[in-house]
């Protein structure tokens, strides 16, 4: 057995690779899968179709690699986080649509449970600040408005996870998390790893719908259907197998994912670092046995998701591949800002009534500019995230490591080199989330021999030094600050 795999299910696809010993990926296959958007805010996704998607990329990447299922080591899961699934346990079918990450709907139920104490009533205990993103409200606001739901949980047949928890469902038929998705639902004691029968109480989640917490690093359970007979193995929320993929094991280290949304963890090694500058206080990852190991996280909601919009909603482009050329078109934003506040501000503002603009348009700005700006944004919010998350750890950053399908854009790369003033470095193999989740599985059997052989893996592929002077970067994020200024 040569190779180990990796399920990759992401916000707008899911994917599956094969990767060797050397850590090269040898293969991989992906699929989209439907935005569902029933009412403005709300987000959704078919569980069902998700799963079909699994199915059809393990097959399509096994056939890919030449390789069937007895070759593999193991096979890892990776997932878009918060991501919120309840399904029966008897049948094994959702019991109503998923309601994804970017759902606004529980707004109201937030404000509610954050009472007198505002957001942060729990952060103390979960490390979050209450908002729309997390898992345990949306989980409230099921069995609060869906009676197949609420019936399923009173009669002991409803089952809740995050993306990972219904893969493993299907892969396994076991109820499981890890402790980095675990840590994303509100639910979950930061100290204790457990689900937190205070918070429980508070927010109103019953423990029986809750999955069973294991470490990120661990084997789950043997694979059936299309996986029959594979070692499943590894689990981690996408971010944190981001971090893990990048090699970031030791405390300081520090990633950007660009995707849908965009991502920084800085890891804090064994403690759990609080936040005052609206970052999030996470679990980063576990080895079986071990302590757990923390991050600090900057969450961006609307990235990539931008430049889709662009496509999709208003033509500019017809595939997303176009915008680094559209973009790079003109010299400049011609004063065009856009703040795509689509579902709110996340980090650091953690505002989910804020909502998006273009703003400073004339005579002058064309489809150009504002393409221009939908990627300066992604930039610009990149830089309010870092300068928060220095003023909590206190260390300025010297390099940005990057990762995720908008660092293949070079114009966005080097536009974040300039206003954030550091040098960005990408690796050669940028699809670090499923590497993470397939060096996971790896280690969990055996198949790397230990974390050191995974580092030496770990390669440079580009570097963008930053360019501007200070006066021009200082003038841009001025008027970047007015623009939210505006959203907010």
């Amino acid at each position: 057995m040569n190779f180990v795999g990796a399920i990759d299910q992401g916000t707008t696809s899911t994917r599956f690779v094969v990767v060797d010993r050397t850590g090269r990926i040898v293969a991989i296959d992906q699929r989209e899968h439907t935005q569902i958007y029933p009412r403005p805010g709300w987000v959704e996704h078919d569980p069902l179709e998700i799963w079909g998607a699994t199915e059809a990329v393990i097959a399509g990447g096994l056939s890919a690699a030449g390789i069937i299922p007895a070759d593999l080591a193991a096979v890892g899961v990776t997932n878009q986080r918060e991501t919120t699934v309840l399904w029966d346990r008897t049948t094994g079918a959702p019991l109503a649509p998923a309601i994804v990450w970017q759902d606004t709907r529980t707004d109201a139920l937030v404000s509610e449970l954050g009472g007198e104490a505002g957001p942060d009533r729990f952060r103390g205990r979960c490390g979050l600040p209450l908002a729309t993103y997390f898992s345990g409200p949306k989980v409230r606001w099921l069995l609060d408005h869906e009676p197949r739901v609420a019936a399923a949980a009173a009669s002991g047949e409803a089952a809740f996870g995050t993306i990972d928890s219904w893969l493993l469902w299907n892969l396994t038929g076991r109820h499981l998390t890890d402790v980095t998705n675990a840590s994303r639902t509100m639910l979950m004691g930061l100290d204790t790893l457990e689900w937190d029968p205070v918070l429980l109480d508070a927010i109103g989640v019953p423990a029986a719908l809750l999955p069973e917490i294991a470490p990120s690093v661990a084997v789950y359970g043997e694979g059936r259907g299309i996986l029959a007979g594979v070692p499943i193995a590894g689990d981690l929320g996408d971010q944190q197998a981001a971090l893990f993929g990048q090699t970031g094991f030791e405390a300081g280290r520090a990633k950007n994912t660009y995707g849908t949304g965009c991502f920084l963890l800085l890891n804090t090694g064994t403690t759990a670092v609080p936040s005052a500058h609206g970052m999030l206080t996470t679990v980063a990852y576990q080895f079986a046995g071990q302590a757990a190991v923390y991050a600090l996280e900057g969450s961006v909601a609307i990235a990539g998701a931008a430049v889709q919009w662009l496509r999709d909603n208003l033509g500019l482009i017809d595939t997303t591949s176009e915008i680094e050329a559209l973009a790079g078109s003109v010299t400049d934003n011609g004063g065009v800002y856009f703040v795509p506040a689509f579902s709110g501000l996340f980090a650091p503002y953690w505002r989910s009534d804020a909502r998006g603009l273009i703003t400073g348009l004339t005579r002058f700005a064309e489809a150009a500019h504002v393409a221009r700006a939908a990627l300066e944004a992604t930039a610009y919010q990149t830089v309010d995230v870092i300068r928060a998350m220095e003023a909590d750890s206190g260390v300025p950053m010297s390099t940005l490591l990057v990762d995720g399908g908008m660092v293949r854009n070079e114009l966005l790369m080097q536009f974040q080199a300039d206003v954030l003033g550091v040098p960005v470095v990408r690796p050669v193999v940028t699809e670090t989330t499923a590497l993470g989740a397939a060096f996971a599985a790896g280690l969990a059997v055996g198949f790397f021999e230990g974390l050191d052989e995974v580092r030496s893996l770990w390669a440079e592929d580009c570097r963008w030094e930053p360019r501007m002077d200070t006066a021009e970067r200082e003038g841009l994020l001025a008027g970047w600050r007015r623009a939210v200024e505006r959203a907010l």
